[in-house]
């Protein structure tokens, strides 16, 4: 049940030899920082993994035993009966250690969909969307649209304990009168009252702290070279590709982007010439919390 898919789909779109040279010198930048972008995508994985609770997991595969049993020429129902005490005694052993707790986990999975593209490619492809749309062509701009994301996706099956063991017994009972096909909807129906919450966290801010980060250690040293400096400004206009990127693919709050701006064109400015200095970033960490 537990799921790690890595999907990408990567758009790089290059035109011009000046742009192209940027592109590259850019990408190369945006690499620096992938590995902790993988890192940070496995590392949200685990810490849903390691809150899935067995007992729940154990719960939904007894209740589907159950199903199958009164689903078969001769139902069983003394096996569907068995079935189901076990998946209520398995909830009951959650609810007794956490009484408070509304969802049980019992899957995750994550996803990654990359979408590399300059700003001006993104507006210009949303130009596009829109004009579709203008144009009465909805399902064109459809196809432009749903490409317009990079983001990790998550999502978490959980079991609701307030409702699934009442319904557990509601359907123990129907089989008890020998309502058996009441009974089976009333399991297939239960099944489909898992919960599913999906958590979305937008590459291109990620990015941007992870970017925002690396140029923090090079503005704090008094001593970089002139190859550091080259560095720390690519990185510095990285973080303000990325940063518009996300804005123009509508993550966060708009009205906080400009507040970001302007602190990377104070940075810009506090740390030419080899100027360097402590806790410059600070501000800047601050409006990116906000922004998410």
């Amino acid at each position: 049940m537990n799921i790690l898919k890595p999907t990408r789909a990567l758009m790089l779109v290059v035109t011009g030899s000046a742009y192209a040279q940027e592109a590259i010198e850019h990408s190369k930048t945006t690499q620096s920082v992938q590995a902790d972008v993988n890192q940070t995508a496995h590392d949200k994985f685990n810490a849903k993994h390691d809150e899935i609770y067995h007992e729940a997991v154990d719960a939904i595969i007894e209740t589907q035993v159950a199903l199958a049993a009164l689903s078969g020429e001769k139902p069983d129902t003394q096996k569907a009966l068995s079935a189901l005490e076990k998946s209520t005694g398995k909830l009951e052993i959650i609810l007794a250690r956490e009484p408070s707790l509304t969802l049980a986990p019992i899957d995750v999975s994550v996803e990654t969909h990359d979408f590399l593209a300059s700003p001006s490619v993104i507006k210009a492809l949303i130009y596009d969307a829109e004009k579709f749309i203008d144009e009465g062509e909805v399902q064109k701009a459809r196809v432009i649209l749903q490409d317009l994301v990079s983001e990790i996706r998550i999502q978490t099956t959980s079991v609701p304990l307030a409702t699934y063991p009442v319904a557990t017994k509601a359907a123990a009972a129907l089989i008890d009168q020998e309502k058996i096909e009441e009974a089976k909807t009333a399991l297939q129906a239960q099944l489909e009252t898992l919960v599913v919450i999906k958590e979305v966290m937008p590459l291109p801010i990620l990015r941007t702290m992870l970017l925002l980060g690396k140029a923090e250690v090079l503005a704090q040293s008094s001593d970089r070279s002139e190859s550091d400096n080259n560095t720390l400004a690519l990185l510095l206009s990285e973080a303000r590709i990325q940063l518009e990127m996300a804005e123009l693919l509508g993550y966060g709050k708009q009205e906080n982007y400009q507040g970001i701006y302007e602190q990377i064109d104070a940075l810009e400015t506090k740390s030419t010439d080899g100027k360097s200095g402590q806790d410059w970033f600070d501000k800047i960490k601050q409006k990116m919390t906000e922004l998410l």
